[in-house]
């Protein structure tokens, strides 16, 4: 008769895959830190904008619609946003790195 190591198991998990693995690369906790690294960044260059604390503007153009703060606060959003998914995605690849390399040493061992 063939003896089963207890560390094999026939229950099945309740999550699914992806969600195991997002899990195991800390997803969310990289999320979180590029989220609050990208609203820092978007409000540090709005404040820098709007304040102008690097001297005047020549102003030029023309904003239709709405004046140049509107348009200036649309684009950090879209810079918060880019940012913080770069910021993700980086810690979430070294995350990667990591778990694959003492996956490796585990096998060696």
């Amino acid at each position: 008769m063939a003896v089963v190591p207890s560390t094999v198991s026939d229950e099945t998990s309740s999550k699914p895959p992806m969600l195991v693995l997002l899990e195991s690369l800390g997803f969310y906790r990289n999320v979180r830190i590029g989220a609050v690294a990208g609203v820092l960044l978007a409000a540090l260059l709005y404040v820098v904008r709007t304040f102008e604390l690097l001297g005047p503007l020549v102003e030029t153009r023309e904003y239709p619609l709405l004046g140049p703060e509107a348009w200036f606060l649309l684009l950090a959003f879209v810079l918060a946003a880019t940012f913080a998914l770069l910021v993700a995605s980086a810690l979430t690849i070294v995350e990667a790195i990591r778990g694959a390399r003492k996956v490796s040493a585990e096998d060696v061992r």
